[in-house]
């Protein structure tokens, strides 16, 4: 018997503001503890993570805010709750050493994106600092600069 290639990893959706208000220093696997009706709500791509943010409560991890849009066909006898709190699923040592990061180092997790690994739901997190409204600028005016320069060296 021969085991199937293991397919590349399929994005659900992404947190693009993340990158553009926080330095991200580390990133993080964790798998995410759904339900049904939210398996099926996320092969459809409805899926948000704009508004969400990782916490740390009695060493476990829960992904607040995350919205998954129900499919009215999903399920008739389960309230499905979009916005729900979900537990996230990581390693005892990762568990550990985000909590001393973040308690002590003053870091934030933030969800950075959501894909598909081995048909597995996977949540990218990110061990963050915040920037300032001048890092931004910094970033923004880099980015404007890197975009004149290859259009100047496409030019001639």
């Amino acid at each position: 018997m021969t085991k199937a290639a293991p397919t590349t990893p399929r994005l659900i959706a992404e947190n693009r503001k993340a990158r553009y208000d926080y330095f991200i220093e580390e990133r993080y696997e964790a798998g995410i503890a759904l339900q049904g009706w939210e398996v099926k709500s996320m092969r459809a791509g409805r899926a948000q993570l704009t508004e969400a943010y990782v916490y740390l409560r009695n060493e476990e991890a829960f992904l607040f805010g995350a919205h998954l849009t129900p499919l009215r066909s999903a399920s008739t006898h389960v309230q499905a709750d979009p916005v729900r709190t979900r537990k996230l699923l990581l390693n005892h040592s990762e568990l550990s050493k985000l909590v001393g990061a973040v308690e002590r180092r003053g870091y934030t997790l933030v969800p950075l994106e959501l894909y598909w690994k081995n048909g597995r739901a996977k949540l990218a997190i990110g061990l963050a600092k915040g920037k300032k409204q001048h890092d931004k600028r910094a970033v923004e005016k880099d980015r404007d600069w890197q975009r004149d320069k290859a259009r100047a060296l496409r030019r001639g």
